[in-house]
């Protein structure tokens, strides 16, 4: 063989070995060594990726759960912005029917004045002409005959002796006042047998006791924060003392007391104490006081037999419950009321379901709000129109203090059951020595005017009585006194309530029969 070719095919094997070797000890190596990078360089980005995803689906849910979070307290924000729009619309409307009912009565009151006053022209008028006609008649009768004499007579005589009969009948009456007032004792007594109630005072505080001294510094908090919050959320004075293991609540109002009560029976028991909580159980504790408001609403009104009534007048007579007067639980004394009045009225054969109905309403005026102004019994009387009440039921409701003349015997058995429940034993307390000096206060004021003979104050202070001298004091001074003690009472006393003067101005003839 040719050396060349030898050669040559020798070199061909030598390269071919040498790329063999070159390619089982350097390429083969690193080709397997970069598809290791490449797998791990797949397998971390798939992690990445997956990472990635997972981040992402996380951001997403924060993000739904913040909106839902901002879509919830928005709804809320605009349900109690509607909750607040529609009680001041409430409001407003029953401001203008009220103020509707006050111009109409106003129109009929000007009407009855110019009828009255045309009237009154008309009676003058006739007085004028009567007075003609006797001054004529007397000219006449200057020369009377026999028959005209005997005439005159016959009727001096008939005038005699209807008096005769006018004082035997005034002895009858007597009699039969006395035995009235006799059977009424005795039906009252069995009445008030028949409706014992027990009495238990409320004060202006409420007591909460602590499970332990420390419980003190967590609701005075840091610089004193969270008992400003709770004041001024709950509208009360907390007072933390030296009293072991005790707070005060004060407040003039009841509702706001026993509200104030709960929410810091909860705040302790919840234990978390800062502003942000205080506001939360508050509202809840309101949201109970209505519930107990309601139901205390709802038993007043079956212990007394009362059906029929619309949930705004339950709901009403419901916060009677916080309601007192001279201690005297107001609720409990409206269902006392009923009951007397029934049974009163059961007895003497009226209407027993209006006299209970009225019986129950009577004080309904105590629980409403500041925007109804005047005396209670009237504002009972037109809040209950508003709700469609009979007529029997307001008037009885109306005149229960005399506000307006009763006229009907359910009324006056309102005012006589309202007189028997307040004056039990026990029923009502005030202070004696401030009670006392109150109404020695009212008749010094009164006794300073001159003129006044002598006054009295009755009615538990509601009402004082000038009795004047006639002969210094005429008609029109009486009505100008009455006016003057009543502005002098407004300037310089302090009174719950309404005052009502009246000045009584009388003149007596009297002669001795010999």
């Amino acid at each position: 063989m040719n050396p060349v070719v030898l050669a040559i095919l020798i070199g061909i094997a030598v390269a071919i070995i040498v790329s063999l070797v070159v390619y089982a000890i350097v390429i083969r190596p690193m080709y397997l060594l970069a598809q290791r990078h490449q797998a791990d360089a797949e397998a971390s980005e798939r992690r990445l990726r997956q990472e990635a995803d997972i981040k992402a689906e996380h951001i997403l849910l924060e993000a739904k759960e913040e909106s839902l979070n901002i879509r919830s307290r928005a709804e809320e924000e605009a349900k109690e912005r509607a909750v607040s729009l529609t009680k001041l619309e409430n409001r407003l409307i029953l401001k203008e029917e009220s103020l509707e009912d006050r111009r109409a009565k106003l129109t009929e009151r000007e009407d009855s004045l110019r009828v009255e006053a045309k009237a009154l022209a008309e009676s003058e008028s006739d007085l004028e002409l009567r007075r003609r006609e006797i001054e004529a008649e007397l000219q006449r009768v200057s020369s009377l005959d026999k028959a005209e004499a005997r005439e005159i007579y016959l009727k001096s005589v008939e005038r005699e002796f209807r008096e005769v009969a006018v004082r035997r009948a005034k002895e009858a009456e007597n009699l039969a006042v006395q035995e009235i007032e006799r059977k009424a004792k005795k039906t009252i007594l069995d009445v008030i047998q028949r409706n014992v109630v027990d009495y238990v005072t409320e004060a202006t505080l409420a007591v909460v006791d602590l499970p332990g001294e420390d419980m003190k510094g967590r609701i005075i908090g840091r610089d004193g924060r969270n008992i400003r919050a709770f004041e001024q959320v709950a509208g009360v004075d907390l007072i933390v003392d030296e009293t072991p293991e005790a707070v005060l609540i004060s407040s003039f109002d009841p509702v706001r007391r026993e509200t104030a009560r709960l929410a810091l029976m909860n705040l302790m028991l919840d234990g978390r104490i800062h502003p942000g909580r205080i506001e939360e159980l508050h509202e809840k504790a309101h949201s109970e006081v209505e519930r107990i408001i309601t139901e205390a609403g709802e038993r007043a009104a079956d212990r007394a037999n009362v059906h029929s009534l619309s949930p705004r007048i339950i709901e009403t007579m419901g916060r009677l419950r916080f309601r007192t007067s001279y201690a005297q639980n107001v609720l409990d004394h409206s269902v006392e009321v009923s009951r007397l009045a029934s049974g009163i009225a059961a007895e003497l054969g009226l209407n027993v379901e209006i006299a209970k109905r009225a019986g129950f309403l009577h004080d309904i005026g105590k629980a409403l709000g500041p925007e109804w102004e005047g005396p209670h019994a009237i504002t009972g009387m037109e809040f209950l129109r508003l709700l469609d009440e009979r007529e029997p039921i307001l008037h009885a409701v109306g005149a229960h203090h005399h506000e307006i003349e009763p006229v009907t015997p359910e009324a006056i058995l309102v005012i006589i059951a309202d007189t028997i429940s307040a004056a039990r034993p026990g029923a009502r307390r005030e202070n004696l020595e401030n009670y006392i000096q109150r109404l020695a206060t009212l008749e010094s004021l009164a006794n300073s005017f001159p003129g006044v003979e002598r006054s009295y104050a009755v009615q538990a202070g509601r009402e004082i009585r000038l009795i004047v001298k006639p002969q210094e004091v005429d008609d029109l001074g009486a009505a100008k006194l009455a006016n003057e003690v009543a502005r002098r009472i407004e300037l310089e006393l302090q009174y719950p309530g309404q005052i009502k003067v009246t000045v009584i101005r009388e003149t007596r003839s009297q002669q001795i029969a010999k």
